[in-house]
This record gives structure tokens, C-alpha cells and sequence, in this order.
């Protein structure tokens, strides 16, 4: 897995690719904004890892610039910044996860691992898949043109296997992305929103979109 670090503080910086080295992912690192978007727009990344505050380049107009580029590539915000407002701006400027300084590696890592696992997701604002639709500006989702209430949650596990469609999803996966933390002991949460998501989604229709994989997990696809 190859990771780009962006960030200006050489320390930090030199702490975080070490670790991530002895991690055995290969870190590319750069020390201000315009050498960061150059390096994210020109080679291939799993995930990056961007500092807000970078001299040059912005780190709010480095994600912004790259996402015209690369839309889908992982991407986890490091900021000084923690008010709700903050939060709430890094996400929505399309960020995947965000870390406050200062920060313990290791929540670091389980953050990385955590975005390479679920790994590139589309940004569309609808996906599509056969004749059920999913709008993540509204919260909408339909199947055959007829609206299906869903729960935040529910709404965040379709998403998250519609996202990947195709894919086998793994329960601590599913838990990872759609709950942001460990139910060890308790992964039959899946089990029962899959129930309730397949309830809402594939009765009453011939082909049953949403699919167990035994052993596995779970993957929602299209009839072959």
C-alpha cells in the first residue's frame, strides 16, 4: 500500500512515516501544499493523509483540488481544529475521516487501515444500481420509482454496500464504517440491519438485490 503524507511539521512528519513505515506501507511524504497536490495528482495513492494548515497551498484547497482529479482516493484530515462547525466543513469539503492534533498513532493507524479496507468509494451524489436508487443529497432511496423510508443507519449500510458494490463486505467491516467503532463480541448488528434493510428493499421483488456470502459477509449486485 503506498500512503502520501502531507504535512509541514517536520517532526510530526518524520514520527508518522516512520511509524507508518514500520507498518510496511510505503510513505511518500511532502512538506507544504503545492508539493503535496503535486505529488497526489501525479502518482497513483490508497490513501492520504493531509494536514490543514500548510504553508503554499491550503490544505482545504489541496483536498479540493484534488478531488476534481481523483474523487475517490481515501483521504484523512489532520487539523488543530475541533469545533463542531470545523468538523462539520471538513467532511462535507470531502474528506473521508479527520484526526485532532494532538494524536496517538495508534488511533492514526486503526483510521488508515479502517479507510484501506473499505477503499475507494464513488462520490456521485445518486448511485444507482438496477431500479434501486439511492440519493446522498436528499437521504432518498427508491426501487422501482417508490420512495423507501430508511434510518440513518440503514440508510448508511445501504450506502456503504451500494458503494462497493459487487464487493464482499466482512462484518467487521461493515461495523468499522458504518458504526466508526468496535462491537467485538456483538457482529450479529449486521445480521439484524442487513434483515431489516432487506425487509424494506428486496420484498415483494423477484430479484433480491442484497446477497450473503457464507463465511464472508455480505454484497449487494446486480442479476448476472
Amino acid at each position: 500500500m503506498r500512503l502520501l503524507l502531507i504535512e509541514d511539521e517536520a517532526k510530526v512528519a518524520g514520527f508518522v512515516s516512520r511509524s507508518l513505515a514500520a507498518e510496511r506501507f510505503a510513505v511518500d511524504t511532502a512538506g507544504d501544499g503545492r508539493s503535496g497536490l503535486e505529488f497526489a495528482t501525479t502518482y497513483q495513492y490508497d490513501l492520504v493523509i493531509l494536514d490543514l494548515m500548510l504553508p503554499e497551498i491550503e490544505g482545504k484547497d489541496v483536498l479540493r483540488k484534488l478531488r476534481k482529479v481523483n474523487p475517490n482516493v481515501p483521504v484523512i484530515i489532520l487539523t488543530a481544529r475541533d469545533s463542531l462547525k470545523d468538523k462539520v466543513d471538513i467532511i462535507e469539503s470531502g474528506a473521508d475521516d479527520y484526526l485532532t492534533k494532538p494524536f496517538a498513532f495508534a488511533e492514526l493507524l486503526v483510521r488508515v487501515k479502517a479507510l484501506l479496507r473499505r477503499g475507494p468509494v464513488s462520490r456521485a451524489s445518486t448511485i444507482r444500481l438496477e431500479d434501486l436508487e439511492l440519493d446522498r443529497i436528499s437521504y432518498q432511496v427508491k426501487r422501482s420509482g417508490l420512495r423507501i423510508p430508511l434510518t440513518a443507519k440503514e440508510f448508511a449500510l445501504l450506502e456503504y454496500l451500494m458503494s462497493n458494490a459487487g464487493r464482499v463486505l466482512s462484518r467487521t467491516m461493515i461495523i468499522e464504517h458504518v458504526w466508526d467503532q468496535s462491537f467485538d463480541g456483538i457482529t450479529n448488528i449486521v445480521d439484524v440491519y442487513v434483515r431489516h434493510l432487506r425487509n424494506k428493499i428486496d420484498d415483494g421483488h423477484e430479484h433480491k438485490l442484497i446477497q450473503t456470502v457464507r463465511g464472508f459477509g455480505y454484497t449487494i449486485a446486480e442479476r448476472n
